[in-house]
Parts: structure tokens; C-alpha cells; sequence
């Protein structure tokens, strides 16, 4: 790792208070698979072992905060809640916030197909980081640092309000026609533990929109909101 790097990583640990933590384990949480394989030479790691510790961290704190800030829901709603703050598409965007994108370490491939931007390697990265704030300073440290950058996420939400971008998406287009939208599991990649897969909502068999996740349900309710941008943005 060069001066330049360790510098701009140094900076990432002031802006986010992460000063516990060393700067080689949140180069690892930074560095995507296909730049780790394509430089096997340096020996480095990437970032899915620390993703997969993130992403339960979390959940912990997550569900955690739910559990005592909303003590009336049932396990059902405490858990679509959850599923609201802790999906691809938030964590995305707090990647993007925090600046991640331009730290990624990606393989020359991703780097030329837009992978910064892509929104499953930006939640990776979020949950990595997460695992690595964990690994190295504990769990207290961790809640921290996930209540601080999810406090906008959480302190807006409303039980009963999910964000239903299916049930939206029907009712906006039986406003004008009769038909059903479907949808369509597109494609699927990553392990079993890893699963990503790409949904497609169509109508009247044109596709509309795709929308990706980390579960069918949540790629089928990313594609019915790219669905409504896009069929909101032809009438404005």
C-alpha cells in the first residue's frame, strides 16, 4: 500500500471517528474480489469474509434498535422494518455518501463496467467496513458507527409505512389500464451464502425496469420502483 493510499484511508477513519481501527483491515474491507485475484501477487484478502460479518452485525443492531424503540410491533413488522434499513439499496446509498465508491480497490473488468457505482459492491463495501469497525474495536464500536450513519434511515421510519414499491406500482398503472404488471427472476450470481439476483417487472410484455437484491423479493421491489421513476418521469 502506498503513502497516497494509507493517506486517503487515514482520512476516511477521521471523517467517520474510526480511529481504533488499522488502516490495512479497512483497505481489506475496500478491496473488492476481482482486484484481489487479478493481483494475487501482493497476497492481499478481499472483503467478503468481513462482508459477511457486517452484514450480521447489522442485524444485530439494527434489530436491536427496533426492539426497544418500537416495543408495541410484533416480530412481523419489527422484521419488515429491519428488511427496510438493511437492504441493498440503503446500504448503497450510504456507500455512496460516505465516499466509498472512490476508495474501492475493483479489478480492472468491474473498474471499466461502472462498478463503482454499482449498488451491490457499494452495500458490500458498507457491511465490510462494518465488520472490519467490529473485528477491531468490539461491538460497542460498532453499534456506534452503524446508529450514526443509519441515524437518518432509522429515525424516519414508520410502522405500516414499507415502502411497498409493488403495490404502488399496481395501483399507479390499473389507474390506467386493466393489466397486471409481472415479474421475472432475470438472472442470478454470487454463492450460496451470497445469492445476488436481478428481477425484471414488465407490462403487457414490454419490460418496464430491472431492479437487483440480495433476495427475489427485494430485486422484484427495486425493479417496481425503477418501474414508477421511470413511467413517473414520461408524464413530467
Amino acid at each position: 500500500m502506498d503513502s497516497h493510499r494509507k493517506n486517503t484511508i487515514e482520512d476516511l477513519k477521521n471523517r467517520l471517528g474510526l480511529t481504533d481501527c488499522s488502516v490495512e483491515l479497512i483497505n481489506t474491507s475496500l478491496t473488492h474480489p476481482t482486484f484481489a485475484f487479478e493481483n494475487r501477487h501482493l497476497g492481499g484478502e478481499h472483503n467478503q469474509r468481513l462482508e459477511f460479518l457486517g452484514d450480521a452485525v447489522l442485524g444485530l443492531v439494527v434489530g436491536e434498535y427496533l426492539f426497544y424503540h418500537f416495543p408495541e410491533l410484533p416480530e412481523g413488522e419489527l422484521t419488515k422494518m429491519r428488511a427496510m434499513v438493511v437492504c441493498e439499496t440503503s446500504l448503497a446509498r450510504l456507500a455512496k455518501f460516505l465516499g466509498l465508491g472512490t476508495l474501492l480497490l475493483l479489478g480492472r473488468g468491474e473498474e471499466m463496467s461502472g462498478g463503482r457505482e454499482r449498488p451491490s459492491i457499494l452495500a458490500d463495501a458498507f457491511e465490510a467496513l462494518t465488520g472490519a469497525v467490529f473485528l477491531e474495536s468490539g461491538y460497542h464500536a460498532a453499534r456506534r458507527h452503524v446508529l450514526r450513519t443509519l441515524a437518518e434511515e432509522l429515525q424516519s421510519l414508520v410502522p405500516g409505512d414499507y415502502h411497498d414499491f409493488k403495490t404502488i406500482l399496481q395501483e399507479y398503472v390499473q389507474r390506467e389500464t386493466d393489466t397486471n404488471v409481472t415479474y421475472a427472476i432475470l438472472r442470478e450470481s454470487g454463492p450460496d451464502h451470497n445469492k445476488r439476483f436481478v428481477a425484471g417487472v414488465s407490462l403487457k410484455g414490454k419490460l418496464l425496469a430491472e431492479g437487483s437484491g440480495r433476495s427475489k423479493k427485494e430485486a422484484e421491489q427495486e425493479a417496481a420502483r425503477n418501474a414508477l421513476g421511470k413511467l413517473r418521469a414520461c408524464i413530467t
